[in-house]
């Protein structure tokens, strides 16, 4: 077995056994010992604020108290983040003993980050499949393919879509959605060949995430080249063209209008 491959059971591994899951893509929801974390549990909307930050900045260093304080909330008290925080580690940790401290929120000091290694969390693993697939693609396209699937299986929606309108939660949204879409992309590239109907679905479901990405136009125009379906190909690119007009009033990209000519081309 090779060492990608470890590496990808190790990941499945850890979603099946880790005591806390949390999911974060196209809804938020806690898992404790495979048990839904119910909303009561959670006391008030700042104890989830709390956990959604330090798991929307989980890959820096130790956040410090009062830097997460204003990022969070305009008024704010060390009151209000000692209760979230007591909020988070009685919701992750109901049966831990007073006066030990607790395995899944690491505290250092004043700052406070979460233990990526006893907490598993769909964004963190989600990227972790698309580096094990970037890693690979060329080279063992079945490890990447695998590697790719898995990640997209992750992605059910935008990041935190209830904290849309909150900067400290968008430069997460922004980077995973980039992420998928690419893994949708290469994926789809990978499967040019065996699979042309699989790499249109594919390429159409980064269109439903971004209508503007013009990889999966390319992607959809040559899968239906591969299926022998000119005019099919000829109407992609049209679409493409007016979306892109439509949203930033510019035309397909010089790669895009050169696979155009070569498809008006074939005979």
């Amino acid at each position: 077995m090779s060492n990608f491959q470890q590496e990808l059971n190790d990941l499945e591994n850890f979603q099946t056994n880790a005591i806390i899951r949390i999911e974060t893509l196209g809804n938020f929801v806690v898992w404790r010992n495979n048990i839904k974390v119910e909303s009561k549990s959670w006391g008030r909307d700042k104890t989830i604020q709390l956990l959604q930050y330090l798991v929307s900045y989980r890959q820096r260093n130790a956040l410090h108290k009062e830097k997460i304080m204003d990022n969070l909330w305009e008024d704010w008290n060390d009151r209000d983040f000692k209760v979230a925080l007591h909020g988070i580690n009685k919701a992750l940790e109901p049966e831990r003993p007073s006066r030990t401290e607790p395995q899944f929120i690491v505290r250092q000091g004043v700052s406070y980050q979460i233990d990526l290694e006893k907490v598993w969390i769909d964004v963190e693993i989600l990227e972790k499949y698309i580096v094990i697939g970037n890693q690979n693609f060329g080279i063992d396209n079945s490890i990447a393919k695998e590697a790719y699937q898995k990640a997209i299986v992750l992605y059910k929606g935008s990041f935190l879509p209830n904290r849309i309108y909150e900067d400290w939660s968008s430069e997460e949204r922004e980077k995973s959605q980039l992420l998928v879409l690419g893994a949708y992309i290469t994926l789809a590239d990978i499967l040019l060949e065996e699979n042309p109907l699989e790499s249109i679905r594919l390429a159409q479901n980064a269109l439903n995430i971004d209508a503007t990405w013009e990889d999966a136009y390319r992607i959809q125009m040559q899968a239906y080249i591969n299926k022998g379906n000119r005019p099919q190909a000829i109407k992609t690119y049209m679409k493409c063209e007016a979306i892109l007009e439509e949203e930033y009033g510019i035309s397909p990209l010089p790669e895009t209008k050169k696979l155009l000519k070569k498809i008006e081309e074939i005979n």
